[in-house]
């Protein structure tokens, strides 16, 4: 039971470290260098 228990403990950490790392890079300093394809392609 205990080694069940540790491998979705590690699961779902590594699942909201990399939600928040997506975030961060979404929405943090990092945007800036990301482009918006529907505004760069806009008539």
């Amino acid at each position: 039971m205990e080694n069940a228990t540790s491998i979705a403990v590690t699961v779902a950490v590594s699942v909201i470290c990399l939600t928040a790392y997506a975030i961060y890079v979404s929405f943090g300093p990092a945007n800036k260098g990301l482009i918006d394809q529907f505004e760069e392609h806009e008539d």
